[in-house]
């Protein structure tokens, strides 16, 4: 996959001067958010559910409303473009509507929503562009019902056959293939799809850098690699009371330290490796009994693939010693593995002069979490925009950006994706991939 090429630092005086209506984006944040509405503002809807259709309808209609050409492709992944000057392929925007059980209303909808408004702006001023511009929202982004996560954008650009997941089975026993038929979202295009010509994704940071900072936007270098896996570890269910210490093959023990292992690991290691177990399970689950079953989620992520790499090995070793001195026995299941992702330097470089050039303070910074832009950093030249999310909240009904924020990283999105979609002096309008 080659660079991109991109048009001069300066956008003509009528192209200059747009601003996206934040007033719109808010009010289109506010009523997705009252699709399956939680008390404190977030939302819940899980992939493929009955909400996430409901969602989905929302935006579609949205997009129909627009004129934009419509697709949906085999994995339920949902693009309205707007055409260009040039044939070829578009400069894409976007992110995802679904949400995590208890989901906040920013994370992905502010990059669905503020590209759709991006492609309202310039229909109501009759802006052509060169390349055509669209906007896409990823199934199943958050992987809080089908694993892995990211899998729509996964199996767009080829990462994960389309079969596969298909056939995926749910925490609720569903099948992903299932439930688009259920939905009406399994469409015609196929997957693999084309490769746009660049992609821009503006998301909350989900975290605390830019607040505690006092930085307004970030200019996201890359994403760090992903290793998700589920620990399941065998013992002996007995009296609590009357098993002595010695002689119990306690499998909650072994998750409780491996547990604590995680953490301190991630701090020995340091830098940026962080290590998260989220879920834990006990078996029988009693007061008075030794669990006979416990399964753990293992979370490590670094933005240095061999670190995270030894962060693995050093996470099975542990377990496994652990798992022999207590007599147990253990069982892995990969959820997720993805390598660190570098982004396209020049829209990186981008992303800060576009920030710049409208007065607001900008930091480059690497993503903790994962996101629908790593997945297509794979086919063509791609970054990122956040915005800051306050005290570091999301996955949360709590989590918050203020509106000059969401204006700050809409506005620089708008003049990326203008930029992106001017052929350059000497640009191939059809660069290889």
């Amino acid at each position: 996959m080659g660079g991109v090429t991109v048009a001069a630092s300066t956008l003509p005086p009528h192209l200059d001067r747009l601003r996206i209506d934040v007033d719109r984006l808010v009010s289109r944040l506010d009523a997705l958010a009252e699709i399956g509405p939680l008390p404190g503002g977030g939302s819940s809807r899980l992939a493929l559910t009955d909400e996430d259709r409901a969602g989905r309808d929302l935006v579609v209609t949205w997009m129909r409303d627009l004129g934009l050409d419509l697709g949906v492709d085999a994995i339920g992944n949902v693009f309205g473009v707007r055409p260009g000057r040039i044939e070829g392929p578009p400069v894409l925007t976007g992110s995802h509507i679904d949400t995590v059980g208890s989901g906040g209303r920013f994370d992905g909808n502010l990059g669905v929503l503020a590209g759709l408004e991006v492609l309202e702006l310039l229909a109501e001023r009759d802006v052509l562009t060169d390349r055509a511009v669209g906007v896409a929202f990823f199934t199943n982004e958050e992987g809080a019902r089908f694993s892995p996560d990211m899998m729509g954008s996964l199996v767009h650009v080829g990462g994960m056959p389309l079969e596969e997941a298909l056939d995926t089975v749910g925490i609720d026993g569903a099948t992903v293939g299932g439930e688009l038929e259920r939905i009406g979202y399994r469409g015609a295009l196929p997957c693999p799809g084309a490769a746009p010509h660049a992609f821009v994704e503006l998301h909350i940071e989900q975290g605390p850098v830019l607040e505690e900072a006092g930085i307004t936007l970030g200019a996201v270098e890359g994403v760090q690699g992903i290793s998700w896996q589920e620990l399941t570890v065998r013992g002996q269910s007995n009296h609590a009371g009357t098993t002595p210490i010695r002689l119990r093959r306690d499998a909650g023990l072994v998750v409780a330290e491996t547990a604590a292992f995680v953490r301190r690991l991630a701090v020995e290691l340091g830098g940026d490796q962080v290590g998260t177990v989220g879920r834990m399970e006990l078996e029988p689950n009693l007061v008075n009994v030794v669990a006979h079953t416990a399964r753990c989620t293992i979370d490590l992520r670094n933005t240095d693939e061999a670190t995270l790499q030894e962060a693995e090995r050093r996470v099975q070793a542990f377990v496994e010693e652990r798992a022999a001195q207590h007599g147990c026995e253990i069982e892995w299941r990969a959820l997720a593995r993805f390598e660190p992702v570098a982004f396209d330097p020049a829209i990186v470089a981008m992303v800060e002069e576009e920030a710049r050039s409208l007065g607001h303070s900008v930091r480059r910074l690497p993503s903790g979490a994962g996101h629908d832009a790593q997945m297509l950093a794979r086919t063509c030249p791609t970054a990122m925009v956040f915005t800051p999310s306050r005290d570091g909240i999301s996955h949360n009904p709590a989590e918050f950006t203020d509106t000059a924020d969401l204006q700050a990283g809409a506005d620089v999105l708008l003049r990326c994706l203008l930029r992106l979609a001017t052929v350059a002096e000497g640009d191939d309008p059809w660069p290889a991939t």
